[in-house]
This record gives structure tokens, C-alpha cells and sequence, in this order.
């Protein structure tokens, strides 16, 4: 009998909400790793396929997957005409 090893990753995603109110999310260790859904569920459903996607190309490529180092927030000025 063979045993199969499960492992366990631990993925970043990105939510945002668009201007008409669709969940756009994102895994930023896999290029072009995005999906979209009416609600976060939905979109975390969807992108739980895309990923396990992305996962069979990186296998397919045998390279590795990209080390997730974190999220940064910058400030901006913006002109008072460009908002």
C-alpha cells in the first residue's frame, strides 16, 4: 500500500472590492494568480482553483515557487485635480 504525504501551504491573498462591488483576489506568489467572485467566499472558493492551477504549472516547470516576503504600504501625494 502506498501512503501519500499531504502537505500544507500557507498562501497570501489579496482582497479587494471593485467599483461594482465584485471580490478581485489575488495569490502574490504566483505570477498571475487571480480570480474574482460576488462574495469573499465565492472569490476565496475561486481562487483555491486557480491556485492548485498555478501549482501544477510550477510542478510541470520544476521550478520553485516564489518566497512570500510580506506587504508594504507607501505614501502617495496626489493632486487635488487627480482625485
Amino acid at each position: 500500500m502506498k501512503i501519500s504525504e499531504t502537505k500544507t501551504l500557507h498562501l497570501p491573498i489579496l482582497v479587494e472590492q471593485d467599483e461594482d462591488n465584485i471580490y478581485i483576489v489575488s495569490c502574490p506568489v504566483f505570477k498571475g494568480c487571480h480570480s474574482y467572485g460576488s462574495t469573499i467566499d465565492e472569490a476565496l472558493s475561486n481562487i483555491k482553483e486557480v491556485i492548485d492551477m498555478c501549482i501544477e504549472e510550477e510542478k510541470e516547470k520544476n521550478i520553485g515557487i516564489n518566497r512570500f516576503v510580506g506587504f508594504r504600504e507607501i505614501q502617495v501625494s496626489l493632486k487635488s485635480a487627480a482625485v
